[in-house]
């Protein structure tokens, strides 16, 4: 083994992680993200850089002590004993006798440590300690001898200690640059415990270094982390001051980085959507005052309209016919803009949020017996399943209305018979819950259209501009329901015909 090398294991190998996809990645990627917040990601990154830094640093610093250390033992080794090889002189055919002498002499002499010193010339082996063969010697050492005629070395590593090895064989000069070996060859071993001392310090001195430097190097981390997260946290929490409508929010601007572009960024953007806001809320609150004034103004001409309506209806029959036609004409379309006056007034109120519960307990089948009653809808046209004894708090008057406009819905735009039935279910969380259904038995509401049936003004068809109500019912029963504290959804039965299902708490508060 040589000193400072590490040879890599035959099993060795890099293999995919099959297990490593996407998919089974992303859990474990929002597990650390909650588990370690910005500023510990930004502090650990910091650390991060430092510790490559600094590890960088001191391994290049270690390598190069390290190297200067031991080129510096080894160069005055071979110079040495190349000396004292040279110096030497020797006879041949060289004899085994008195040559022990002479290899104790050559390693008396050896710098920087005492030698063994060790000969090979042919089946001769000699050596100046008590073995006459080394076993730190290598083979590779001793072809390298062969091919270089001006001495090799070699560091090794036997049983935990280091060792230096040099080669230096004897040759006879025939030429002013030319030799020729005589077949001995010298070798000299010397122990590198000392020097193996030096860069085991070395290697300790490099890693106590590096460890101060990644503490201290946590204080800059935490104030650039900190630094970083104070615009962070500004921005975040104005953004929930906005989310909750306090579009005046701002953030304030530190200094001229990418921060604080980012924090001027965001008050420019706050306060164009604050003026924005600001139009639109403006514009609804006219739109709606508008709508509110028509209705509220034409109420008063409409109900003289409607009285003299109901005069001329009683003398249609004397007249002649096209002024027949004419007045019923007359009343009808009077009668129509008299429930879009009412209905837009209706929906004004909602918007201005000054529509109110007036709650009461009430028989639920009663109440629904009492709304088809009032508009005259007893006759086969309507069927109910209305079973006594369940009792709500709810508004009468607003309760009323939806019915009305669900069973007035689908008469108009379904088909008969329409069935309203009544239940109360309990919930596994929450109160129990009133659930009303009106079904119909026409061909249903198509798909492209359920998704918009509760918007105002909205028609199924684009080519009828014109319908029997305002346009506005199914708005007005939302926001009845909604007002109630429940839901109300459309859909489709298996066998056709649509069907509205109304549900809501049994039990409200006084305050809804």
């Amino acid at each position: 083994m040589r000193l400072g090398r590490r040879r890599p294991g035959a099993g060795g190998g890099n293999r995919p992680d099959r297990e490593g996809t996407p998919a089974a990645d992303a859990p474990v990627r929002r597990g650390w993200a909650r588990a370690f917040g910005l500023r510990t990601r930004l502090v650990l990154a910091f650390l991060l850089v430092a510790a490559v830094s600094a590890g960088t640093t001191s391994a290049l610093t270690y390598r190069e002590a390290r190297n200067a250390l031991l080129k510096t033992a080894q160069d005055t080794a071979v110079a040495s004993f190349r000396d004292q090889v040279q110096q030497t002189g020797w006879a041949l055919p060289l004899q085994k006798e008195g040559m022990e002498e002479t290899l104790r002499s050559i390693a008396r002499a050896g710098r920087p440590h005492p030698w063994v010193v060790f000969a090979e010339y042919g089946s001769i082996r000699a050596s100046s300690g008590e073995n006459p063969v080394s076993t730190v010697i290598t083979p590779e050492l001793r072809r390298a001898a062969q091919a270089h005629p001006r001495g090799t070395f070699e560091r090794v590593v036997k049983d935990g200690v280091p060792y230096l090895t040099i080669a230096m064989p004897t040759v006879f000069k025939t030429g002013p640059d030319d030799v020729l070996p005589s077949g001995l060859v010298l070798y000299a071993v010397t122990r590198m415990s000392d020097e193996q001392v030096n860069v085991d310090a070395l290697l300790i001195a490099a890693r106590d270094g590096a460890l101060p430097g990644l503490a201290i190097a946590l204080i800059p981390g935490l104030i650039a982390a900190r630094s970083v997260l104070r615009p962070v946290r500004e921005l975040r929490k104005a953004a929930r001051s906005m989310g909750s409508g306090s579009f005046d929010t701002r953030i304030p601007v530190r200094g001229s980085d990418e921060l604080a572009d980012l924090a001027r960024t965001f008050n420019e953007s706050a306060a164009a959507l604050e003026t924005s806001v600001r139009e639109l809320r403006e514009a609804e609150a006219r739109a709606r005052r508008f709508a509110s004034d028509v209705s509220h103004e034409l109420r008063t001409p409409l109900a003289g309209m409607l009285a003299v309506t109901e005069v001329l209806d009683e003398d249609a029959d004397g007249l002649d016919p096209d002024t027949a036609r004419a007045v019923r004409l007359v009343s009808a379309e009077t009668g129509k803009l008299a429930v879009l006056v009412e209905d837009l007034m209706e929906i004004s109120r909602f918007d201005a949020r000054a529509a109110g519960l007036n709650a009461d307990e009430v028989d639920m089948a009663q109440t629904i017996d009492k709304t088809l009653q009032n508009r005259h809808w007893t006759d086969d046209r309507v069927r109910t399943r209305l079973p006594s004894g369940i009792r709500a708090r709810i508004d009468p008057r607003r309760f009323d209305v939806v019915i009305a406009n669900l069973v007035g819905n689908a008469l108009r735009h379904g088909g008969a018979p329409v069935t309203v039935s009544l239940r109360s279910e309990q919930r596994s969380s929450g109160p129990p819950v009133l659930i009303t259904e009106v079904a119909d038995s026409g061909p249903g509401i198509h798909p492209d259209v359920l998704p918009h049936i509760f918007e105002r003004f909205y028609k199924a068809d684009a080519a009828r501009t014109r319908s029997a109500g305002s346009g506005l019912g199914l708005a007005i029963t939302l926001e009845n329901v909604r007002l109630h504290g429940g839901t109300v959804r459309a859909a489709n039965l298996p066998g056709g015909g649509a069907v509205f299902t109304v549900e809501i708490p049994l039990h409200l508060e006084e305050g809804c």
